[in-house]
């Protein structure tokens, strides 16, 4: 017989009373579940939420842990729900718009200047670019911003997307390729109004490249 997991073997030792083992497995995931939360809520505070949150289900509903999959990925998929719900009550507050995140204004591009390197060097452009992406993500509908937030962003794979979202690979592969369209069809339209240009950079491009 195999040996049990590390995982495993703590989770026996918590269901037993055992409080140093659920440290030992707090230790182990905080860094990866505040991570994760960040990708999503993208607000230490929030994040920090999360996490604390997380943690105090996890020990709540341990015992619904049934080993079908990863513990790993049922974790995570506690990290994913607890992320929306944050987010979804932070949706009353005011939000920043793609526009907001512009260098230049619709207006200082139309009196003249339009060339885009002239006002920032590569870098700061670069990091421009990555803010629009970030806020054009933040605004893809929920079950399309896990996929991509798991798959292109947390570099998980189709199989461990699945198990951590509870979706078959088909519908993750497809909920991908879907987010990836809506997202560079959102930069296109943002790029092409404030820089004057057809085409998205080969950085945005290739992260966005069709699966």
């Amino acid at each position: 017989m195999a040996p049990k997991s590390e995982d495993l073997q703590l989770l026996a030792k918590i269901k037993k009373g055992d409080s140093a083992a659920f440290e030992q497995l707090v230790e182990k995931y905080e860094s990866k579940v505040f991570h994760l939360a960040m990708r999503f809520t993208r607000n230490e505070e929030d994040a920090e939420e999360v996490l604390q949150d997380v943690f105090t289900t996890l020990h709540r509903k341990l015992d619904l842990f049934q080993g079908k999959s990863a513990f790993s990925s049922w974790l995570y998929r506690i990290v994913v729900n607890a992320a929306f719900m944050k987010l979804r009550k932070r949706r009353q507050q005011p939000t920043v718009h793609l526009e907001d995140l512009a260098p230049l204004t619709k207006q200082q591009v139309l009196d003249g200047d339009h060339n885009f390197e002239n006002h920032v060097d590569k870098h700061a452009q670069n990091e421009e670019l990555k803010d629009i992406l970030k806020g054009a993500i933040e605004r893809l509908p929920d079950q399309y911003r896990a996929v991509f937030i798991l798959r292109d962003v947390n570099g998980f794979s189709n199989q461990e997307a699945s198990e951590v979202l509870g979706l078959s690979v088909p519908a993750i592969k497809s909920r991908l390729h879907r987010s990836r369209l809506m997202l560079r069809k959102k930069l296109h339209r943002y790029y092409l109004e404030f820089t004057g240009r057809t085409h998205l950079p080969p950085e945005i491009m290739e992260g966005l490249a069709a699966a």
